[in-house]
């Protein structure tokens, strides 16, 4: 049964300030949650939080009606988790590395089964090539492979496409949008372009809240969404000339 990620009350003290005082946020199911901000906004420590690897001062995180500190464990396989550099064993191909019970938790996954994921991920004709030989977009897919055959329902990607080139990124964001469907999914990105089909925004500055709303809502706020989109898409204008 499908559930909602719930943030009550929560407020996190880190090098001496205090972050997100009184926080209350509900991510339903199968949404997508963007947060953005500058570094250092305090956009890593409440993804920590919503992971349940940083422990909030006050309030608490519920996953459906349960506060996700009764079984971290538990909590924890319900989670996919993409960063920018996936961690990949250099000296195995794509297929050794899905297939590894390391990689997956004990969970033993046949060939087929990683050839069938990796297609998913449009990188079926990579199958055995070694990591070490495949670009950064390539291996970006593998993770995305594995992500599949986890199939867990909360799906986060913290800047998953940060280091990839403009065409990777494009090939990335086909198989990530496969992944997100019927997923919880929460996006940690500078760039806006990473997702752009998100149902709610969240924009940290200075490690407080600056504004929580849909796209539309916060594209005319003239807060640091605006900011941010205004700069960005006047990059891409530049870009083009």
């Amino acid at each position: 049964m499908s559930k909602s990620l719930r943030l009550n009350s929560i407020a996190c003290v880190r090098g001496g300030r205090t972050l997100f005082e009184d926080l209350h946020l509900e991510i339903k199911p199968g949404s997508i949650l963007r947060v953005s901000g500058d570094n250092g906004s305090g956009k890593s420590s409440l993804l920590r939080i919503l992971c349940g690897l940083l422990s909030p001062h006050t309030g608490q995180v519920f996953w459906g009606s349960d506060p996700i500190t009764e079984d971290r464990d538990q909590f924890h396989s319900e989670l996919i988790y993409l960063g920018h550099i996936p961690a990949l064993k250099s000296d195995f191909s794509a297929i050794e590395n899905l297939a590894s019970l390391a990689l997956l938790g004990g969970q033993l996954i046949s060939n087929a089964e990683a050839q069938q994921a990796l297609c998913e991920a449009g990188l079926d004709r990579q199958a055995n090539h070694l990591i070490r030989t495949l670009s950064q977009g390539q291996k970006q897919r593998i993770a995305i492979a594995r992500a599949i055959l986890k199939d867990a329902p909360i799906l986060i990607l913290d800047e998953a496409t940060s280091s990839l080139d403009s065409k990777s990124e494009g090939m990335v964001q086909e198989a990530l949008q496969r992944l997100m469907k019927g997923r919880t999914t929460i996006i940690i990105a500078h760039r806006l372009s990473t997702i752009e089909n998100v149902d709610q925004i969240i924009t940290l500055r200075n490690g407080t809240i600056d504004e929580i709303g849909s796209p539309v809502e916060l594209a005319q706020s003239g807060g640091l969404y605006a900011e941010l989109l205004a700069f960005q898409r006047g990059e891409s204008a530049s870009s083009k000339k």
